[in-house]
């Protein structure tokens, strides 16, 4: 058998004991678990606020926005800290790069809170 097709036999045996395991694991976990169906617990809720009639669209779109600008910025962060820790290797032209990054995403910010998106109220 020829080196490419092991380690394609190797991804297989370990792609097929993890579907295994995560059978097993998850059919435990359907014999374990307590059953108790209650009305309630059926019911639609978000943001801590009990649906009111057929069509429930009381969230309004800004908490979305918030939420993905926080992702936004999370991911930001992800992209500077890596970037931090080798400035020296990359030189100015790293440094010019993340300046413009970090101006764009500034520039995302400012847009955001002109449209006073970022108020919670």
């Amino acid at each position: 058998m020829s080196e490419f097709l092991r380690d394609y036999l190797t991804v297989a045996i370990f792609s097929a004991v993890t579907i295994g395991l995560l059978g097993g694991v998850l059919s435990l976990g359907k014999l374990v678990r307590p059953v108790r169906p209650q009305g309630a617990k059926y019911l639609t809720y978000e943001s801590g606020v009990d649906p009111v009639g057929d069509s429930w669209d009381q969230s309004p779109i800004r908490y979305y926005v918030f939420a993905l600008l926080f992702v936004l910025f999370d991911v930001e962060a992800v992209f500077i800290f890596p970037w931090a820790t080798r400035l020296e290797a990359y030189g100015t032209f790293g440094a010019v790069e993340m300046i413009v990054f970090i101006v764009l995403l500034s520039l995302g910010l400012l847009y955001a809170w002109r449209k006073k998106v970022l108020q919670w109220i």
